[in-house]
């Protein structure tokens, strides 16, 4: 008798317990679901890259760099045998227009526009299509071969404007998309990540000091956009390392920082001024260091410019160069950086090695030569 009632009571409890479970899963169920959401085949939409395109691209210009120069006519047209045998040569030398594709990114509303030197050098004409499909003539404000940078402008109102980051805020592994014209086949959008930074002496520019990244740039690509996932440009597309033209996932990118300081130069002066001193300098060994007891490094200058400022000064090849204005210098992009950044036309102390022995030089700091590869 007893047992019945044991079981009866068991069985009594279980049902309820099931009955509560069922209408706990009952109630439940929507949130439960809701929080496996991610099986759901759909990716979500805060994956999509559609919010930095759309405040980017517009900002995006395709440029069309045109240059008009007479063809040379054949030495043998000037030959008279030749001219009594079949005539005069045509009067009028042929004209030849060349033609370069590219990229800008208008950078305000007063109509500047960033975009590569090498896109527009030489060029009798530039056009740029904006995004909208509006066509314009730009004109060229300033270029600066050191960094292959120039700036040209549009007399357009209402331009679009695009929000400028910090590129020295990237770093390796950030998403980033390369918006430009490849190929002319019109705005292309790509997407990479940041492959490295401060990659330097890649023979593009003598100011290397690029953005690595694997977002596909092609021939057209040059001078457009590299924004982040937030849609800050943080670089201006530039080249791509490449054994067959294309893209093999190595692009290049001046950062914004350095193209918007290179920018501001060449609207207030109509180029970048820079110091120059006139010397190629190399990377001390670590025994050199060594045995001079050089506790701050130094650079090895292998070379003089004739008629230089470092040659006024005295300087020879062979020297070593401590410091530069109070500046302790330790490698040749350290005294690049120090050079360039003196104002041409002021005097400067230069702390020198020469046969084991400090001198002070003084030496006038001369603006640099443009594409001029010694410091």
């Amino acid at each position: 008798m007893q047992l019945k009632k044991n079981l009866v009571f068991i069985l009594q409890y279980s049902a309820y317990g099931l009955a509560i479970a069922f209408l706990f899963l009952l109630l439940t169920s929507s949130s439960l679901l809701s929080n496996l959401s991610f099986l759901s085949p759909s990716p979500p939409d805060r994956y999509s890259f559609n919010n930095a395109v759309a405040s980017t691209a517009p900002a995006v210009v395709n440029v069309y760099a045109s240059t008009v120069y007479q063809e040379r006519s054949h030495p043998l047209f000037q030959d008279p045998l030749f001219r009594h045998f079949f005539g005069e040569a045509p009067s009028k030398p042929k004209k030849r227009r060349d033609s370069t594709i590219g990229s800008g990114v208008i950078m305000n509303t007063a109509g500047y526009i960033l975009t590569n030197a090498h896109v527009i050098q030489n060029a009798n004409e530039i056009r740029i299509t904006l995004n909208d499909g509006r066509q314009v003539q730009a004109q060229l404000i300033g270029l600066d071969t050191d960094t292959d940078l120039a700036v040209i402008n549009i007399p357009v109102q209402n331009l679009p404007q695009i929000s400028i980051g910090d590129s020295t805020d990237i770093k390796i592994g950030d998403i980033v998309l390369a918006i430009g014209n490849p190929y002319n086949f019109g705005q292309t959008v790509t997407q990479g990540i940041v492959s490295a930074t401060s990659r330097k002496r890649r023979g593009i520019s003598y100011f290397d000091d690029f953005i690595q990244t694997d977002a596909d740039i092609n021939q057209g690509n040059s001078g457009g956009a590299l924004v982040n996932a937030a849609g800050e440009l943080i670089g201006i597309n530039t080249a791509i390392i490449s054994s067959s033209g294309g893209s093999e996932g190595i692009g290049l990118a001046t950062p914004i920082n350095q193209a918007v300081d290179v920018m501001n130069q060449i609207i207030k002066n109509g180029k970048v001024v820079r110091g120059w001193l006139g010397i190629e300098a190399q990377t001390l060994s670590m025994d050199v260091i060594k045995s001079a007891n050089l506790k701050t490094g130094g650079v090895l200058v292998t070379a003089i410019m004739r008629n230089g400022p470092a040659e006024n000064a005295g300087l020879i090849p062979g020297d070593i160069m401590i410091a530069i204005d109070g500046k302790n210098v330790s490698s040749p992009d350290q005294a690049i950086e120090t050079i360039t950044a003196l104002l041409p036309g002021k005097e400067v102390k230069v702390k020198i090695l020469r046969g084991w022995e400090q001198q002070d030089l003084i030496a006038k700091i001369a603006q640099r030569p443009a594409a001029q590869m010694p410091n």
